[in-house]
């Protein structure tokens, strides 16, 4: 970069990395015969019922601005969703709204609430996202490293271990993207007291609750104690398969909420119209499809894991989300090499850890929201690699 353009250019937004998911599926995009097992995107279509009301929408000329919090109809039925799954009442008029993408509410939710040189604490392997908004919010990342021991659940001690003075919000991403591990209801229970000792607040990235393989997600704010200090984000892309309808919503008081929407009001306007009404109708009537999808992709999680085991791989069961986290330390290589090399030697995309962290080093992201042929493919290929390194490493010795 020239000299002149760095002067024309924010510091801080050239300052940051770009995604190190990205990098490999613009190679793949351009290679013949790949497969990818790297987008976090279900292969599901969206229900039909859901698309039809989009449409009857569009027909009905429903093509009109939201009010900036979001259709009121929507509003009342995710109040409805959290109490009949999470026993939380929410108000739909002052204590929700609507964003685009639950990716838009985790950005306000930062600028809402910090001030500089505020922290965030980010537990990680985590979601690309967090740490890169809280910087263009000016707070300071304190990163806290999960443990593959400990399932990379977050434990008390490494959460009491990383607050200090400056810290205010923690950001807690479970189902974790990309490990697929989860947090009970005790592991919450134990983060929470230290959360309300320190008065700290909470951001709960909760966009794969409904992709929980035992037993339900409980989410932090139905703790005691928890709603008042918890900006509950959500969304319809990964339960619903509704991605490209980019749309999400957040949860939490109403002082942080209404300032979120004031931001929101002047970068954003509304979430889209169509998919908002699309979206009523996946909460009123769109329990059956989520069931479908959560059984299909439990049992492509079973056959993954198993596969990843019998090829020798050290693989903990991840217990929601749709991704699988094996280790590759004994090849001796970084993620990154490991992941570039599987792509041009075997044509298979998975993502390196470390683009989730740098505690993800050592570790391979692999996304199981794939037909089981095209895991089948991957994974064969994926062995056939394997099995290649581990004879060129008894040569060597």
């Amino acid at each position: 970069m020239n000299e002149k353009n760095k002067k024309v250019l924010s510091d801080k937004c050239t300052g940051l990395k770009p995604s190190g998911i990205r990098k490999f599926f613009d190679i793949v995009s351009e290679m013949k015969d790949a497969i990818s097992l790297g987008v976090g995107e279900p292969d599901f279509d969206t229900p039909w019922h859901i698309r039809d009301e989009g449409i009857y929408s569009l027909e009905k000329g429903r093509t009109f601005y939201t009010s900036n919090s979001g259709l009121k109809e929507l509003k009342m039925e995710i109040a409805s969703y959290m109490k009949r799954t999470q026993n939380i009442y929410y108000d739909y008029n002052q204590e929700i709204f609507i964003t685009v993408g639950g990716s838009e509410a985790i950005d306000l939710t930062f600028r809402a609430m910090i001030n500089e040189g505020d922290e965030v604490l980010i537990p990680q392997p985590s979601y690309v996202s967090y740490e890169p908004c809280a910087i263009l919010a000016d707070a300071v990342p304190v990163i806290i490293n999960l443990k593959e021991e400990n399932e990379f659940r977050l434990k008390p001690e490494e959460l009491e271990a990383a607050i200090t003075d400056r810290s205010k919000i923690l950001v807690l991403p479970f189902p974790n993207n990309p490990t697929g591990s989860i947090m009970t209801r005790e592991d919450l229970k134990a983060i929470a007291d230290i959360v309300i000792k320190h008065d700290l607040y909470v951001l709960s990235d909760e966009i794969y609750g409904e992709l929980t393989y035992e037993g339900r997600h409980t989410s932090i704010a139905s703790l005691p104690g928890m709603k008042e200090r918890t900006i509950v984000v959500n969304g319809f892309s990964k339960a619903y398969a509704m991605t490209g309808w980019r749309l999400g919503y957040a949860c939490g008081p109403k002082e942080i909420i209404g300032q979120m929407i004031k931001i929101h009001q002047y970068a954003i306007m509304c979430a889209p119209t169509t998919s908002q009404y699309a979206a009523v109708e996946a909460l009123r009537n769109g329990d059956d499809d989520v069931s479908m999808m959560r059984e299909s992709y439990n049992e492509r999680r079973r056959f993954v894991v198993y596969t990843l085991r019998s090829m020798g791989l050290s693989c903990f069961e991840p217990k929601g989300a749709f991704y699988v986290f094996p280790c590759i330390r004994e090849f001796g290589m970084s993620s990154e090499e490991f992941a570039t090399r599987l792509l041009q030697e075997e044509k298979v995309a998975i993502v390196p850890g470390t683009a989730f962290g740098d505690s993800g080093e050592g570790f391979l992201r692999i996304s199981y929201a794939y037909s089981l042929d095209n895991l089948k493919k991957a994974l064969t290929r994926l062995e056939k690699f394997v099995n290649r390194l581990r004879r060129n490493r008894e040569e060597q010795i």
